[in-house]
């Protein structure tokens, strides 16, 4: 089971993650929003959101260049393990509880008001709940990681997740022996990485692409998609405006006949 999960399991979720994306975009691009309902408990959701998304942006280029830069750059720049896994939880531990806090809010927001909670998809909850838990479950990992403070446990994810992008058959290995905190809290983050494609989380994508789309290729025009079974029938010409008659037998009165 541990390889399954550990090393089968996270390219099934990122093969869903980004072929349900880019299958998503393709199908429904105009659902790439993140569905706002800032007009309700405004305060709330500026306080809470700017909190949240501080502390994952943080947390999530944290992960990104912390676990797949290779060992050898941090050796190279002379930043030893110790160094390495002491700024990860003192930087990782403010980020965390700045999210848990802001999330908290987000969540409560959403779950307790009536007309917001009217609006929401179950996605929309499930999806935030997924991520408080995988916040707490983040948290968690730093009480162990302080019995670690020479960096060698930390070395164990980074080969684990560079085995995992340079498909090394045996990158489940690399974490085997390591505290259960830590598997669920890898294992959580793949399943949200799989489910991403089918929640509001793709509007982190847009927001990242939307640059580069309008600057490289902007059509200059907006592309519509009808879901009609059948096209609409073919106009003989275009379109002309209406014109004002006046109706026999009715001084002053008028109706309006379209031009034929």
């Amino acid at each position: 089971m541990h390889n399954f999960l550990f090393g089968i399991f996270p390219y099934i979720a990122l093969g869903v993650g980004i072929m349900g994306t880019i299958a998503r975009y393709e199908r429904d691009p105009f659902t790439w929003k993140s569905s706002s309902s800032q007009l309700l408990r405004r305060k709330q959701l500026v306080i809470g959101s700017v909190l949240f998304h501080v502390g994952v942006l943080v947390i999530f280029f944290g992960h990104l260049v912390g676990l797949l830069t290779p060992i050898w750059v941090f050796d190279l720049m002379g930043i030893s393990h110790g160094a390495k896994q002491t700024l990860a939880v003192v930087a990782g531990g403010i980020a965390g509880v700045m999210a848990l806090a802001g999330g908290g809010m987000l969540f409560h927001r959403r779950w307790t008001d009536p007309r917001i909670r009217q609006t929401s998809s179950n996605w929309d909850i499930a999806i935030l709940a997924m991520l408080l838990a995988q916040l707490v479950l983040g948290l968690g990992t730093i009480f162990v990681s302080l019995g670690h403070l020479d960096g060698h446990e930390m070395v164990k994810f980074m080969s684990w997740a560079q085995g995992i992008f340079t498909f090394d058959s045996g990158a489940a290995g690399y974490i085997a022996g390591v505290a259960l905190v830590f598997k669920l809290h890898l294992f959580l983050g793949l399943l949200i990485m799989m489910v991403f494609p089918f929640t509001r989380l793709v509007h982190i994508v847009s927001g990242f692409a939307a640059p580069f789309r309008y600057l490289l290729k902007r059509p200059g025009y907006q592309i519509v998609r009808s879901r009609r079974d059948a096209p609409l029938p073919e106009r003989n010409g275009p379109a002309t405006p209406a014109r004002r008659v006046v109706a026999p037998g009715a001084a002053g009165a008028s109706v309006r006949r379209p031009w034929e």
